[in-house]
């Protein structure tokens, strides 16, 4: 069914707009994506040792990427995007997104896991923290003042997830980058585990 009246590859904040979103890459041909590469994700694992050992011996390699459709950042509308973790381990630690709070910090997200296998690894500034499987077909509510990352547990296939969330919430990476998790997802006899982050501050 067409749209009508909705303007080809415009965005119309004001009267809505469709994109085409590719289920197999969870990339649209419409907005530049957002990198972050091993080199950006120091301090973000737990073993300092293989994370050098990797960036020497395997390079910059790309740890996941996002993108997002641009809304403004006002009351009342709605940011979305696509985010892709890619296969790999920092020596037992599952590649993952830094992770972030909502500046906003009464913000809630919804996920939604396109392809790939992975958790949501979540935790409250009270010191609660959950850790949600994420299968293709299975959507995720973050609640509000949990921060929250995406972790790849797929040792081949990249973790792809839709979001939404309100677009004046603001991200807030800098607690994480500072005090980290409390907990990791590491590999442990061939499964995923969750232990206790040793450099918790």
């Amino acid at each position: 069914m067409a749209d009508f009246n909705v303007k080809e590859n415009k965005f119309d904040y004001v009267r809505g707009y469709t994109i085409d979103l590719d289920m197999k890459t969870g990339m649209s041909s419409m907005k530049e994506t957002s990198k972050r590469y091993l080199s950006q994700m120091r301090g973000m694992f737990a073993d300092d040792e293989a994370y050098e050992k990797m960036l020497k011996e395997q390079g910059d390699v790309l740890v996941y990427e996002f993108h997002e459709m641009g809304v403004p950042e006002e009351p009342g509308n709605l940011a979305f995007g696509c985010s892709i973790t890619y296969p790999g381990k920092v020596g037992d630690e599952y590649f993952m997104t830094k992770g972030h709070f909502h500046t906003i910090l009464e913000t809630a997200e919804v996920y939604y896991c396109l392809s790939g296998h992975g958790y949501m690894l979540m935790e409250s500034p009270e010191g609660d923290w959950l850790a949600c499987e994420l299968t293709p077909g299975k959507a995720l509510y973050v609640p509000e003042r949990y921060a929250h990352r995406s972790v790849n547990v797929d040792p081949k296939e990249p973790l792809r997830t839709f979001f939404v969330f309100r677009a004046d919430a603001g991200h807030d990476y800098g607690t994480i980058e500072t005090k980290g998790y409390r907990k990791l997802l590491v590999e442990k006899e061939g499964a995923p585990a969750i232990l206790d982050n040793p450099k918790w501050k």
